[in-house]
């Protein structure tokens, strides 16, 4: 092969030189990367591979050249799994992930592993939040989420199993997409609570977002706008009321703008007994993150985090049979809200996608309560940034689809997006 027919790609390589500069200038601050000794000579490398293997631009995948974080629950080839733990590399090894290699094979280059809490559940990670790395980028995406805000990649994937992509994406002020339950694979991806588990993603604005869900999700449709407003609700009672006073304000403040906007609203209380629901969720989270780590916990309790451990212990005295009935209960309740969706009219869900803005201090990832029920249902959920606080630091607000309807939630959520960044 003559050296003049391979592909000089300059464009890729220029791109990972301002990658290197961001790096160099934002990473120490934040830590949303785990280390990596030949980062930048790998990545140049993997450009250069790229290049020559789509030499023709029609050949070229839908996200060709654009940077991911992957966040250290995923399963990498070439790359240590330790799942924000002690546990050595060996004992977690296991095949790609399946949602990185659909990522790759359109084009991605992977910008490398992303800081997370201990198995996705609440011991916080080395992260910081960009925008003030003195508060909590959120858990348990929280390296992936940072990596987005700070503009180190293009897009970044993340887990939630409560809260764990739509809350760091709220307080990092990004875009968050949380699919239907099943929607994206979760193979490759260490387990924390398998009914519970999604796998999604972090981005900058909702037209990346798509781009990058259109090539996870299975069986993606593309939705043009249609042309007519969704028709929104909000759930009134006690689940709105573990806002805050100033994020409930922001979030009335952006209801009454849809509202001027043609958006037609309707109050339900369609969460009459919230604390069910929530006690729902934290046994079916303890009981099965028992289960999928037995045998890890039993070869390496000693080197677990105190919080990992001690809810892998409470799954423990959890009777089989008290599982069932919440994971029938999960799908009792996931129907209701698509029953109620009908009844209504409903097309999406609207909410604060956090409580309040990230919390100071790194002791605590916040709270994911705002997220719970829409993971427990199973329902795909777009978050987007929307303004700041008192204190400067992202306000986020949540919109949440009927089961399977996750190419219309990213066309409504487009628009609103734009609606909303017009008048800010």
């Amino acid at each position: 092969m003559r050296i003049a027919r391979r592909v000089k790609p300059t464009a890729l390589l220029e791109r990972l030189d301002q990658f290197e500069k961001f790096y160099i200038d934002k990473e120490p601050h934040i830590h949303a990367f785990l280390p990596e000794a030949d980062r930048f000579a790998r990545l140049r490398r993997e450009a250069v591979q790229l290049a020559n293997k789509y030499r023709k631009p029609e050949k070229r995948g839908p996200l060709f050249g654009l940077l991911l974080g992957v966040k250290d629950m995923f399963h990498v080839d070439g790359f240590a799994t330790h799942g924000g733990s002690r546990l050595p590399a060996g004992a977690l090894k296991g095949k790609e992930a399946k949602s990185v290699t659909l990522l790759k094979d359109a084009g991605m280059l992977v910008a490398g592993k992303t800081n997370t809490t201990e198995f996705a559940y609440f011991a916080p990670s080395r992260a910081r939040n960009p925008n003030n790395p003195e508060h909590t980028p959120g858990g348990s995406s929280s390296g992936s989420a940072a990596a987005v805000a700070a503009g180190l990649v293009d897009l970044a994937l993340g887990t939630q199993t409560i809260g764990s992509i739509i809350r760091p994406a709220s307080y990092c002020g990004v875009v968050g997409y949380k699919p239907s339950y099943g929607r994206i694979s979760t193979e490759g991806v260490i387990p924390l609570a398998r009914s519970l588990d999604h796998v999604g993603l972090f981005a900058h604005d909702v037209s990346t977002a798509a781009r990058g869900a259109a090539a996870l999700v299975k069986a993606w449709k593309k939705q043009k706008a249609s042309g007519n407003k969704p028709f929104l609700a909000v759930i009134e009672g006690e689940y709105l009321q573990h806002a805050d006073e100033e994020t409930h304000v922001h979030f009335e403040n952006i209801v009454e703008r849809l509202k001027q906007a043609g958006y037609s609203v309707k109050r339900v209380n369609a969460l009459p007994n919230f604390a069910k629901v929530v006690e729902r969720h934290s046994t079916i989270l303890a009981a099965q993150a028992t289960q999928a780590h037995a045998a890890w916990f039993a070869g390496y309790s000693q080197l677990y985090h105190e919080k990992t451990a001690e809810l892998i212990k409470k799954g423990m005295n959890i009777p089989e049979d008290m599982l069932k009935k919440s994971l029938d209960d999960a799908r009792s309740f996931s129907l209701s809200l698509t029953t109620q969706m009908d009844i209504h009219g409903i097309d999406l869900w609207i909410s604060p996608a956090a409580t309040g803005a990230a919390p100071k201090g790194l002791s605590s990832t916040g709270d994911p309560v705002m997220n719970l029920p829409w993971t427990q249902a199973g329902l795909p959920t777009l978050g987007i940034p929307l303004g700041r606080n008192a204190a400067g630091m992202p306000l986020g607000f949540q919109m949440t689809a009927d089961f399977n309807r996750d190419e219309d939630l990213f066309a409504w959520g487009a628009e609103i997006e734009a609606l909303l960044a017009e008048k800010e």
